[in-house]
């Protein structure tokens, strides 16, 4: 498994080997040795799985206590995967990352604890895997708007446009956050 700088201080992303022959593929999804290789000493605690339909959005979200680190992977399908630095005075701070995740390639990414998280759904569905550092803790969930002017996502295109929640299409901008996650020099 190979781990590469994504662009943002924290966010890595990983590719792993696939091994494929007629009868399927065997890909390793989760070693503590590689993460400690690249730099992590995580602790997972929490693994969730979310299915969503093509044209679902989701995000963008974060908790401001307890927040998660996350290791996201796609499992099932294609996503169109994103980060964004929500850590007050952070040198990344309002900077987003995307990553394409799907079933083939299976490649993987890390979000520190304090970024915003969101995908959108590319195939006919997909299944995401989250593992985390810390539980949810949904007294404290909050998020930013996906179409944030100020932060500038370059969503891919979707014919008919995206299905989000109620709760997702309500999220406040960034400049109209009045509590952030505080960024903390390693």
């Amino acid at each position: 498994m190979k781990a590469v700088a994504a662009g943002l201080a924290g966010v890595l992303i990983f590719e792993p080997e696939v091994f494929g022959d007629a009868r399927g593929f065997f890909v390793e999804t989760l070693r503590q040795q590689r993460l400690q290789q690249a730099g992590l000493n995580l602790h997972f605690v929490q693994h969730n799985q979310s299915r969503s339909r093509q044209g679902v959005l989701r995000g963008l979200h974060y908790q401001l206590e307890r927040p998660q680190g996350k290791l996201i992977g796609c499992s099932r399908g294609s996503v169109f995967d994103v980060a964004v630095d929500v850590r007050r005075g952070s040198p990344g701070f309002g900077r987003w990352i995307g990553v394409m995740l799907d079933d083939v390639a299976h490649r993987q990414v890390y979000l520190p604890p304090g970024f915003a998280h969101g995908f959108c759904v590319l195939s006919q569905d997909a299944d995401l895997i989250y593992h985390c550092t810390d539980y949810h803790h949904a007294a404290s969930e909050t998020g930013v708007a996906w179409n944030d002017p100020a932060i500038g996502i370059e969503w891919p295109e979707m014919k008919g446009g995206w299905t989000l929640s109620d709760r997702d299409r309500a999220l406040p901008k960034l400049a109209d956050q009045t509590r952030l996650p505080v960024f903390a020099a390693q």
